[in-house]
């Protein structure tokens, strides 16, 4: 494809429309000779005279005419695509694609989601529920939520948007067979469900109200790859779990479930958002990490 194709036809129409060289030459903010010599350059690459020029006035030749009309609706077009384009930007609208894990989805988004939709009835929000981490740009999303205390290297532009704490429980009937553990060093003991992640999933850490530091590592008897199954299993009296404060609901309340460790500190755990570039930001993108943020920070 010929890369000069459109070059020339901005210019050939305002001077076309002017009338005037020099008229044409002050509205493009260039000079006249400049102008001229952009003309020329037009003319000579398709081979016809577009301009009959006198001294007094210039005129579209036959050939300049059709060129004239096309040109027209040429620029016509692109402008209104800027136009669309520059009117996305400012009303979000569109589908907006986020990947969010199960347990923050539904303690902390499904309670707002109605708010934003109302808010901007134009975004079609495609909200994926998703615990494994996911390639924002290769599978498509706009925005992604992670949970993670720490995130690798990227080129993502990450956000952070709140902290959610992590709390050690146990079923009754798991600490009736075998028995309370009264700190975290005694995990080695027990039975643990775990959660899998890419990271350190057998590492649990701990923090003593005087600031003392207690590492872990404790041996899983049953990982799953759902906060919701852990949950599950751990009120079934399986092992210890460690799971987000938010996923509990009544359980310690009912006495389906135990805290353990009380007198630690909770272990808190930052949830990021995750999305390609802070430039030319679709607005239905800024519309709804704004409101997220607004929500929750």
């Amino acid at each position: 494809m010929d890369t000069q194709l459109l070059n020339g036809m901005v210019t050939f129409k305002q001077v076309a429309d002017c009338g005037s060289f020099t008229h044409a030459a002050i509205l493009l903010n260039h000079s006249k000779s400049y102008i001229s010599g952009e003309i020329n350059k037009l003319e000579n690459r398709l081979g016809v005279r577009l301009l009959n020029r006198t001294t007094r006035q210039i005129s579209l030749t036959a050939a300049g005419e059709i060129y004239y009309r096309q040109c027209q609706n040429i620029i016509t077009d692109a402008l209104q695509v800027e136009r669309q384009l520059s009117g996305q930007q400012l009303s979000p609208k569109g589908n907006l694609r986020v990947s969010c894990p199960v347990s923050f989805a539904l303690a902390k988004i499904r309670p707002i989601l109605g708010e934003y939709m109302d808010l901007y009835p134009q975004v079609i929000v495609e909200l994926e529920l998703n615990d494994q981490l996911v390639d924002v740009v290769a599978d498509g999303y706009d925005l992604a939520l992670r949970a993670s205390g720490q995130l690798p290297d990227s080129s993502l532009v990450s956000r952070k948007l709140t902290s959610v704490d992590i709390v050690t429980i146990a079923a009754p009937s798991y600490l009736e067979q075998w028995g309370r553990p009264q700190s975290p060093d005694e995990l080695v003991h027990h039975r643990t469900v775990n959660f899998r992640s890419t990271v350190n999933q057998n590492i649990w850490q701990y923090q003593d109200k005087s600031g003392q530091q207690t590492t872990v590592k404790v041996d899983s008897h049953l990982i799953t790859n759902s906060a919701e199954m852990e949950l599950a299993l751990c009120i079934a009296g399986q092992g210890i779990a460690r799971v987000p404060k938010l996923v509990l609901s009544d359980e310690i309340k009912k006495g389906s479930l135990v805290l353990l460790f009380d007198d630690f500190l909770p272990v808190s755990v930052d949830i990021f958002l995750i999305y390609p570039n802070r430039k030319y930001m679709p607005s239905k993108v800024r519309s709804f990490i704004d409101f997220l943020v607004s929500k929750m920070s």
